[in-house]
């Protein structure tokens, strides 16, 4: 019998699997995941709306165009409803949704820069530099965040900058204790000693050898940050202590909750935003921790 008779009668073997680039097997992982997707969908729902609501919708959110306590549908003029002052709520909710996202994303940047810096210095170095960044993690994270917050908006004027810096000055610690939990672990790994021993800088190490290993936890803690800043940033804002000159969701929470019996529709409509906006971020970051564990990829 010939060569090619017996490899042509041989049983073929298994097809060989094929191997996808990471960022290719994190988007596969990552659209398995229905609740992400959703998620996903909602949150692109969000950015448009706020992108192109007020060219679709034209209506500046600080006038008075109708009579107070219009409720919902009852007219074309204001879909739904008008404030105690007679301010559309549509308008309202379509710019105002600007500001919490604006600022929910500035404060999560900031989050993470801060936390990032301290939690890599920590755990890269260890010793006394561990021992002094961890006391002043944890002087912060004692702190009441929204009393913490609330003082450092009282004693500064109120704006969209100030709430920013509020915020990311009262959340980084969870990030620095993350930050500084993965530098620990991978500054012993072979290939950090191996890029030591070739002469690389302690920079070097830190940004272009541990930092691109740690990031997928990083980034979805980052991703849930940014739905906590939202909600503080709403906090705030209902009670008064943000930009009364800048219209967002917390503040037409605020500005209307003595009337919430009379209008139900004005505090209801921009709380449920609030509440749609946080739970689609959760679910991506809760989608993005998945595609980007590689444990789960070989289970």
């Amino acid at each position: 019998m010939s060569t090619r008779a017996v490899a042509s009668s041989a049983p073929a073997g298994p097809a060989p699997e094929l191997v996808l680039s990471p960022s290719r097997e994190a988007w596969r992982v990552f659209r398995k995941n229905k609740a992400a997707m959703l998620g996903l969908v909602l949150l692109v729902a969000v950015i448009l709306t706020m992108a192109l609501g007020p060219t679709l919708y034209p209506v500046p959110p600080f006038d008075i165009v109708g009579r107070p306590f219009t409720g919902p549908f009852e007219t074309a003029a204001l879909p739904l409803g008008s404030d105690y002052l007679g301010r559309d709520i549509l308008a309202g909710m379509v710019v105002g949704g600007r500001a919490t996202v604006a600022v929910g994303l500035a404060a999560a940047a900031i989050t993470v820069t801060i936390g990032l810096m301290v939690g890599a210095l920590a755990g890269y170095y260890g010793g006394w530099v561990d021992e002094v960044l961890s006391r002043f993690t944890e002087i912060f994270q004692v702190m009441p965040s929204l009393l913490f917050a609330m003082v450092l908006m009282t004693l500064f004027e109120p704006s969209l900058f100030t709430a920013v810096m509020a915020i990311g000055m009262v959340t980084w610690t969870s990030t620095a204790r993350l930050a500084r939990a993965e530098f620990m672990r991978l500054r012993k790994l072979e290939y950090v000693n191996a890029a030591r021993a070739l002469g690389a800088s302690h920079l070097r190490l830190m940004v272009r050898e541990i930092l691109p290993n740690a990031a997928p936890p990083l980034i979805v803690s980052a991703t849930l940050i940014i739905g906590v800043a939202i909600l503080f940033e709403a906090g705030l804002s209902f009670l008064g202590l943000s930009d009364p000159n800048v219209m967002s969701w917390g503040l037409m929470i605020g500005s209307n909750r003595k009337y919430v019996l009379d209008a139900w529709w004005a505090v209801t409509f921009p709380g449920f935003a609030i509440f749609l906006t946080v739970l689609a971020v959760s679910l991506v970051g809760d989608g993005l921790n998945d595609a980007l564990n590689p444990k789960l990829h070989q289970r």
